[in-house]
């Protein structure tokens, strides 16, 4: 009985643990869409997408709220949008997403994490090329009456490739027709679930399950920083 109790604090911390990330994570996304923008979200799109993703993990209506207002103060110095390149062990090439108000800081703690996990922080730009800079939406399926019609129009607005997975829709774009495909959405009534960019890899590596937990350690490491957003990798 022991045991399973354990077993289940141990998860339930783990959500926990997993929603604060999130939380602070897109709480950061509203704050620096609104030191880029205004306050309302219907003047900011890029503060309207962040706001439908704090939606879509359930964030509190007060949070977002709060996140809006403290960025709206001008004694808030706001967030600076930082990204590294490394390589994890075994040749892994990794990008690394931070939204901080320390640059210093935060560069400090990547570098020791890196260093750590026997990875290597790379000069800027040696890695990016290895990656596709994409934009996703998820919008839910009942959305779209005809998806081989919908799909053929999304053409002219960017889309790259379409899936469709039970009751979701999931749209790539490129990071250059992000915009384009959120505009053309809107003008069709379509509020996505939620919408991200990523760094997608060209090419994967395989790895041994112990080379791959050496890897996924150091990623989890770096994933515990309050200051780091994402980390995109090119593991199989």
């Amino acid at each position: 009985m022991g045991r399973i109790f354990e077993k289940r604090k141990y998860k339930m911390f783990a959500r926990f643990a997993r929603m604060s990330k999130a939380f602070n994570r897109i709480g950061r996304e509203i704050e620096i869409a609104v030191k880029a923008g205004v306050t309302d979200p219907k003047q900011n799109p890029r503060l309207r997408l962040a706001i439908q993703n704090a939606r879509s993990v359930n964030m509190p209506k007060d949070r977002i709220e709060a996140a809006i207002k403290r960025a709206s103060s001008k004694e808030t110095a706001g967030y600076q949008e930082v990204t590294y390149e490394a390589y994890a062990p075994h040749g892994i090439a990794m990008i690394i997403e931070c939204a901080t108000d320390n640059p210093t800081r935060t560069v400090a703690n990547i570098r020791l994490a890196i260093s750590r996990g026997n990875g290597t922080l790379a000069s800027s730009g040696s890695i990016a090329f290895m990656f596709e800079h994409k934009g996703i939406y998820k919008i839910a399926a009942d959305k779209v009456k005809d998806l081989d019609e919908f799909e053929l129009e999304m053409i002219d607005h960017g889309l790259e490739e379409l899936e469709k997975q039970d009751q979701e829709i999931f749209i790539y774009t490129s990071f250059q027709d992000y915009g384009k495909m959120h505009k053309a959405l809107e003008e069709r009534g379509i509020e996505p679930i939620s919408t991200e960019l990523q760094f997608i890899p060209t090419t994967t590596k395989e790895l041994s399950e112990t080379e791959a937990k050496e890897v996924q350690d150091l990623i989890d490491k770096l994933e515990e920083d309050d200051d780091v957003q994402s980390v995109f990798h090119s593991m199989a």
